[in-house]
C-alpha cells in the first residue's frame, strides 16, 4: 500500500473517531449535563413554570390566557382581565401587531379599547392605564401593571360577591415588585391573581 492510501486511511479514521468523541461529549454529555443543572437549580423554569390549582396544571406563569365568558370573546366579570392579545394568547402564534404608534388604526384601536374598558370596569377613561388598551410585544404576556388590576378590583368584588378591601388585599399580596430591584415596573401575574381570588370566592 503506498504512502498516499496510507496518509489517507490515517487521515479518515482520525476524522472518524473525532467524530465520535465530539458526539459523545456535544450530542449526550453535554445536554445531559445542561438537564441536570438547570433541574437541579431551576426545576420550576425549566419545566414550563407550570401553575397549579387543586393539583392540575392550570397554565404557566411566563405565558397568559385568555378569560373571557365561556364559548364567547366577551370578558367574563368575575375574573381580572388581562391586556390585549394580537394573537388571542397563542403560544405557537406570538408577535405584536407591528402598527405603529403614528398609524391610525392603532389609534381608533387604543381609543375604542380605552372606551370599552373604562364602561366595563366603571371607571373614567382617564383612569385607564397603557396596558389596558395595548398588547405587548409577544402577545403573551402573563402581567398587567397593578394600576390596570386596581381599576378593575371594584367590578371583580362585585361579581363575586365579595368586599372590595378582601379584594384589594388580595391584588396587593399579588403584586410583584420590579426585577432585580430596579428594572420594569411592579407588575401582577393574572393566572395567580385569579387563582387566589377563586380561592377567596369559596372560603
Amino acid at each position: 500500500m503506498n504512502n498516499s492510501a496510507t496518509n489517507t486511511i490515517r487521515l479518515l479514521w482520525a476524522g472518524l473517531r473525532m467524530l465520535l468523541v465530539l458526539t459523545v461529549v456535544t450530542g449526550i454529555l453535554y445536554p445531559l449535563a445542561v438537564t441536570g443543572v438547570a433541574q437541579a437549580l431551576f426545576n420550576d423554569k425549566a419545566n414550563g413554570s407550570e401553575i397549579k390549582s387543586e393539583g392540575k396544571v392550570v397554565g404557566s406563569g411566563l405565558i397568559g390566557q385568555s378569560w373571557n365568558i365561556k364559548g364567547t370573546d366577551k370578558p367574563d366579570p368575575k375574573w381580572f382581565q388581562p391586556r390585549p392579545s394580537n394573537s388571542n394568547y397563542d403560544p405557537l402564534a406570538t408577535g405584536s401587531s407591528q402598527l405603529g404608534a403614528s398609524d391610525p388604526t392603532l389609534k381608533k384601536a387604543v381609543e375604542d379599547a380605552k372606551k370599552q374598558v373604562a364602561a366595563f370596569n366603571e371607571v373614567p377613561e382617564s383612569e385607564v392605564p397603557k396596558d389596558a388598551v395595548t398588547g405587548s410585544a409577544s402577545a403573551i404576556d402573563p402581567h398587567i401593571s397593578s394600576e390596570y388590576a386596581d381599576i378593575q378590583v371594584k367590578r371583580v368584588a362585585k361579581a363575586n360577591n365579595l368586599d372590595v378591601a378582601q379584594v384589594q388585599k388580595l391584588v396587593e399580596g399579588n403584586t410583584e415588585g420590579r426585577t432585580a430591584g430596579f428594572l420594569g415596573e411592579p407588575h401582577v401575574n393574572v393566572l395567580k391573581l385569579n387563582i387566589a381570588l377563586k380561592e377567596l370566592a369559596k372560603s
